[in-house]
């Protein structure tokens, strides 16, 4: 970031032009990654991913109290568990973002993942807040926890999502030096699209996230601060629940990002059985993970500019 004679952060306004233009084109949204029709002549895909951070937040952060450590301790030990039992009866397939030192804690719940035809991704080492990291540090935790992922499970990650939701000034350089192939942690589109680093494709795709289809925002609790629980599980099932419908209307993507520990509890599991059964209710849905619905954006041709052709919505029985 530019600095004044202080030391200080430059005012925005005294940037130059060649300033704030760095800044945009540092990362940016390339192409969409959207096919004329989704696999099997689908309307929509839905990728649903977990973030299984569990004892990591406050680990982070130094707290080592029973109190907070139990409250990620239930999201591996009640949360995880009903999670998986839904997606099973469902027969959904989703994406577990797993911090590396979650997967050391409950080894068996990161195998179970794998075992039940889930992908687990990469989620930092210890949920550390990436964008505060030097180079060295940020590659170094961001290797380990890839080799910790794929010595545990013996099936080598190829999605990552920091821990920040955002990206150091070295986290592109280092995700296409590990040979990731995609990444879900920037918020540019509705639709998966290729990263672009200073006017230059990457080949990496961007699968996009966002505040709106995450629980956390919605429900998460913290004694000593001012984040307080301030939605009904119902209302925020109203919100996903539009969100679905557009993305169908579209023919485009649904991503939902979950965390056993805040979605994992029974009032607010409800709402995501729900969320399923009203996804169910529709024809023309492929469910995928995050990995396969980058397989499928990547192989979208080049350099196409034709529009597509998206037919109108069947109407659905109530």
């Amino acid at each position: 970031m530019p600095t004044d004679d202080s030391g200080l952060p430059a005012e925005s306004w005294r940037w130059t032009e060649q300033t704030w233009r760095g800044h945009l084109d540092a990362v940016r949204a390339g192409r969409r990654l959207v096919p004329d029709r989704w696999p099997g002549g689908a309307r929509v895909a839905v990728a649903l991913s977990f973030d299984s951070d569990h004892e990591t937040i406050p680990l982070r952060d130094g707290e080592t109290s029973p109190g907070r450590l139990a409250q990620g301790e239930y999201g591996a030990r009640v949360g995880a568990p009903r999670i998986l039992d839904l997606l099973a009866r469902h027969g959904v397939p989703a994406t577990f973002f797993m911090p590396a030192v979650s997967a050391l804690v409950h080894p068996e719940e990161a195998r179970a993942y794998t075992r039940d035809g889930h992908e687990l991704a990469v989620h930092g080492w210890i949920h550390e807040r990436n964008m505060l990291l030097d180079r060295d540090d940020e590659r170094e935790l961001t290797a380990r926890a890839l080799d910790t992922l794929d010595t545990l499970t013996g099936q080598r990650p190829v999605g990552i999502r920091t821990p920040s939701w955002d990206f150091s000034d070295s986290t592109l350089d280092i995700m296409l030096e590990l040979g990731f192939a995609y990444d879900s942690s920037l918020m540019a589109d509705d639709e998966p699209y290729e990263i672009v680093a200073d006017g230059r494709p990457t080949g990496l795709v961007e699968i996009p996230v966002d505040w709106i289809r995450d629980d956390a925002p919605y429900f998460t609790m913290d004694r000593y601060g001012s984040v307080r629980p301030h939605s009904r599980p119902r209302d925020v099932l109203e919100i996903w629940t539009d969100e679905f419908d557009a993305a169908y209307r579209d023919g485009g993507v649904f991503q939902l990002t979950l965390h056993p520990h805040v979605i994992g509890h029974r009032s607010r599991l409800v709402a995501l059985r729900e969320l399923l059964d009203h996804i169910a209710a529709h024809s023309g849905v492929w469910y995928a993970t995050h990995a396969q619905l980058a397989d499928t954006a990547r192989a979208v041709p080049a350099g196409r500019t034709t529009a597509r052709s998206v037919p109108e919505a069947p109407e659905q029985t109530p």
